[in-house]
């Protein structure tokens, strides 16, 4: 432990450096404030060297230790728990770099989330549905954690639109409806009316649900605020954006010459859906248009870009579609996509100008199943 009596200053820096929180990583718990005791104004974070202050401490050097003793450049904020750990329990497998590049990741970190300007506060909308047998919970410090630089939270609690636990499966008919009208009374009690009241001047949209519900949030969502909506990525398990991905290459097709059947929009981005599947479900003759991307996979979309590309390219899309066939005709929509792509379908669709869609879904035993129809209100 360290023998050397720290100067007022140099503490002070060092706790404003770290944030008041532990430096160790992985750690990052706040050394102020008790809750237990109630000694909300207490400190209980300790100065730790990454180079001894002594030869014979931990990492000590007969030069360096004394030139670095009182160096802000080689202390440490920690918990007592990784103090501990690092000088007693395990120096050898914390060495000078090891901890030297803990403390210039949280420190960076640190002080990207406290430049961030007031403006660009966000309230976290959270959403998640059962798929399948398996819960979508989000954690919020993984959502919270992804969203600098561009904003930060603007509250400490997220405006949850979740329903889980649910008795319904979503292979029936009666879980569609049920959710639908839950998110839309949720959407309408702590979304709406904060937007109106302008509360709510940005969103972040973190999402994990089945295809339809994430279309239906999208609507919701529209354009009533700016929004940014984000993707959770599987390799790396993370929410935050891979800017050094290729882009994704689209394609888009239009209707075999002749086709006159119902309308099909097929969008298979994160997995392929064919013709064949679409015609089990409308019959031969369909008129399917398509978005698909070259190799799709269920990790595909690591990148803001690729939503813009998505958006625009909808959004002619849906015109070009109108223009062919007219008004009064549903899209029969396939999607296997990401789960932003999803959203921001939605989002794209407009009620007043665009053609009516019912969502399908796909289901292992059943194939694919029709599930809402939005625009048909």
């Amino acid at each position: 432990m360290a023998k050397t009596t720290m100067p007022p200053k140099i503490q002070s820096a060092l706790w404003a450096r770290a944030g008041g929180r532990c430096q160790y990583r992985g750690c990052n718990e706040d050394q102020v404030g008790d809750l237990i005791s109630g000694r909300e104004d207490a400190t209980f974070g300790f100065i730790a060297h990454i180079v001894g202050d002594s030869v014979d401490g931990p990492r000590g050097d007969a030069v360096r230790s004394s030139l670095l003793a009182r160096s802000l450049d080689n202390l440490m904020l920690m918990c007592a728990r990784h103090h501990k750990l690092i000088d007693v329990v395990d120096v050898a497998g914390h060495p000078e770099a090891v901890l030297l590049a803990m403390k210039a990741e949280h420190e960076s970190r640190i002080q990207v989330v406290t430049a961030i300007d007031e403006d660009r506060a966000s309230h976290v909308i959270r959403f998640g549905a059962n798929i399948g047998e398996n819960e979508a919970l989000v954690s919020t410090k993984a959502i919270f954690a992804a969203m600098p630089p561009h904003h930060h939270p603007a509250s400490g609690q997220t405006i949850d639109l979740e329903l889980v636990g649910s008795a319904y499966k979503d292979d029936e008919p009666a879980y569609w409806m049920f959710q639908r009208d839950n998110l839309r009374r949720l959407f309408e009690a702590k979304v709406r009316g904060r937007v109106e009241r302008q509360e709510v001047r940005h969103l972040s949209v973190f999402a994990l649900a089945p295809q339809p519900l994430l279309i239906e949030l999208g609507r919701l969502l529209c354009d009533i605020v700016p929004a940014t909506v984000r993707q959770r990525h599987r390799e790396p398990s993370t929410w935050t954006w891979q800017p050094d991905q290729p882009p994704i290459d689209f394609t888009v097709s239009e209707p075999a010459q002749g086709a006159a059947g119902q309308v099909a929009l097929k969008l298979g981005i994160s997995a392929t859906v064919t013709d064949e599947r679409i015609a089990k479900v409308l019959g031969d003759g369909a008129a399917i248009w398509s978005v698909t991307a070259t190799n799709p996979h269920n990790d595909i979309l690591r990148r803001p870009e690729d939503q813009a590309a998505f958006r625009q390219l909808m959004r002619s899309l849906f015109d070009r579609i109108k223009a062919v066939h007219g008004e009064g005709v549903i899209i029969h929509v396939f999607p296997a996509m990401p789960a932003s792509l999803a959203v921001e379908l939605g989002r794209v669709w407009m009620p007043k100008s665009d053609l009516a869609m019912t969502i399908y879904d796909n289901n292992r035993a059943a194939g694919f199943v029709p599930t809402i129809t939005i625009g048909d209100e």
